[in-house]
């Protein structure tokens, strides 16, 4: 088994090198196009992680061609890297009682959702102007203490002062569910208990006053609804590790010129 070779390899554009896998030119070129795809702190990083990712594909670009019949040589690369990791990293599908063990540990993750019933009244606000914003706030907090005396004002004062299209329907926002609104209301109105809402909330599009008509926690379902659900994501694990583990022997066994791979790829 040969380890990686880090020896220094030309550079044709600037602060990127030029890459060899097995011998196959990886150019400073290409490695730049890859960067875009690749988030990172530092330009430095984006160029390593897109280097790796270009080493990898490589790998398995070298590995598809060497190992599949002729037959599939004329698949795209996406599909022969699909193929080939198919055939040499396969996962072993999850037993009915390991499914049922993961469960028995992990309750919690598997309620039905939580429901609110929801009506408010937008007041919307730009938080950059916190002349106008401080204005706004004034405004719903004496609208809240209008309707703190009479809450039945609340679907007129929606048709009248939201800047919602629900003021149509009194403010009303129908059933939610979480991930359906912005996270900041979201994390806001889901600690609230039925009723009228004591504050004012505040979310990226303003000012809101909100009731809470109904609230439905979230309820342990059974097993036998989610198997299959537990089924694909313990896969869905066991698929990651032995894509990882087939790499790990790739890489262990290739000549890899230009880059010095991070320790994630190399452990």
């Amino acid at each position: 088994m040969s380890c990686p070779s880090h020896a220094t390899a030309p550079q044709t554009t600037t602060g990127i090198p030029e890459v060899r896998v097995n011998g196959t030119l990886i150019a400073a070129d290409d490695i730049a196009r890859e960067v875009q795809y690749h988030p990172a702190g530092t330009p430095q990083e984006g160029i390593q992680k897109a280097a790796e990712a270009l080493v990898i594909r490589t790998l398995l670009l070298q590995k598809a061609k060497e190992v599949l019949a002729a037959g599939d040589e004329v698949l795209s690369e996406e599909s022969l890297l699909s193929t080939l990791l198919e055939r040499e990293a396969p996962a072993e599908l999850p037993s009915d009682e390991e499914c049922r063990r993961y469960f028995d540990s992990h309750r919690e993750k598997f309620n039905s959702p939580d429901l609110l019933e929801v009506s408010h009244i937008l007041l919307a606000a730009d938080p950059a102007d916190d002349q106008a914003y401080q204005q706004t706030r004034q405004t719903a907090e004496a609208l809240l203490a209008q309707l703190q005396q009479d809450g039945g004002q609340f679907a007129a004062l929606a048709q009248q002062f939201s800047a919602c299209p629900s003021k149509e329907t009194g403010g009303n926002l129908g059933q939610i569910s979480r991930g359906q609104t912005t996270p900041e209301f979201e994390r806001q109105v889901f600690a609230l208990e039925e009723g009228l809402a004591p504050d004012p909330i505040e979310s990226r599009y303003g000012i809101h006053i909100v009731v809470v008509a109904r609230k439905i926690t979230g309820r342990p379902l059974p097993y036998e609804q989610i198997r299959e659900q537990v089924a694909a994501y313990l896969g869905e694990i066991r698929q990651r590790l032995a894509i990882s583990r087939y790499l790990h022997q790739l890489i262990d066994s290739a000549e890899i010129e230009g880059i010095e791979l991070g320790e994630a790829l190399i452990q």
